[in-house]
């Protein structure tokens, strides 16, 4: 039997509801598009409707992994690992459907919901080794979730531009 999540309140409440809304945003920008729109990149950029829900997904679940084991959990597996794998996040591969890869998003959105209900939000995990970050950081499983949340913000608003480039849909206004 599955025990149920308590209420959330406070703090972590409203790092979930800041979260939620721009994951809202995300998927709101692929409402009833085919996969073939979903794949087209209809600007300069390489981005692509569904590459970003792709990306979006793995990159929240990479840093919930470092949340809770640090960062050889974070590399423990879906990281992108040579440039072709990397490039490969953003854009939606032969066989991959906007269905799946929603349904892979909202999996991920309800693991980071369950494990912010109970992770320390205090708990500070050393960073991987990377020249964007610091040497010798930490983070707290707070900077973690406001990373992740700044994260889905920002490719929400660039999944806004490509929708609109695409047909002239808008997620606001």
């Amino acid at each position: 039997m599955v025990t149920p999540l308590p209420e959330l309140t406070g703090e972590r409440a409203d790092l979930l509801a800041a979260l939620d809304k721009h994951r809202g945003f995300l998927r709101y920008t692929v409402r009833g598009l085919t996969d073939n729109q979903a794949a087209e990149h209809p600007t300069v950029s390489a981005l692509t409707l569904g590459g970003l829900i792709k990306h979006v997904a793995g990159v929240e679940e990479r840093w919930m992994r470092f949340a809770v084991g640090g960062a050889e959990a974070m590399r423990a597996e879906g990281a992108p690992e040579d440039a072709e794998a990397w490039a490969n996040q953003f854009r939606m591969l032969p066989g991959e459907t906007l269905d799946v890869l929603l349904e892979r998003y909202r999996a991920v959105a309800e693991h980071t919901d369950n494990l912010v209900a109970t992770l320390d939000l205090d708990a500070a995990h050393a960073l991987p080794s990377a020249p964007w970050f610091e040497p010798g950081a930490s983070w707290t499983v707070r900077r973690v979730l406001l990373h992740v949340i700044a994260e889905t913000s920002q490719h929400a608003g660039h999944a806004d531009i490509l929708r609109e480039t695409l047909d002239g849909q808008r997620t606001m206004g």
